[in-house]
């Protein structure tokens, strides 16, 4: 499999970088999961994930215990979680952007809302 493996990046600069790097581990730890892309922001944290191609059939069970394990152990972060592939593909373009210094913290911070408004319009 194919995995682009992003590192995880916060809007906001470093000052919540280890928290991010957390959220990732937390989340690459599910071994239904191969690939993993988090974006926190001032609000949100966007955590996009793949899926195994044989775990597909329980995606709705990945999701909610994705969701329980987060919210167990990052109690105060607001998630938005999801497994669409478009939406990983733009919280990959966006990680790219901030780091290459193409983006402002503030258009990187709206950009993040964007797609979070993205994922909440799919469902």
């Amino acid at each position: 499999m194919k995995t682009t493996n992003p590192t995880p990046i916060s809007t906001g600069g470093n000052k919540s970088s280890d928290r991010v790097e957390d959220i990732k581990k937390d989340v690459s730890s599910l071994p239904e999961l191969y690939d993993v892309a988090v974006i926190k922001g001032e609000k949100d944290t966007l955590v996009v994930y793949k899926v195994k191609h044989m775990q597909r059939f329980k995606m709705k069970t990945i999701e909610k215990n994705l969701n329980k394990k987060l919210e167990e152990e990052h109690p105060k972060e607001n998630f938005t979680v999801s497994s669409d592939y478009k939406i990983f593909l733009e919280a990959v373009r966006l990680n790219e952007e901030m780091k290459s210094g193409k983006l402002s913290h503030s258009k990187a911070e709206k950009r993040l809302e964007e797609i979070v408004k993205m994922t909440e319009d799919m469902k």
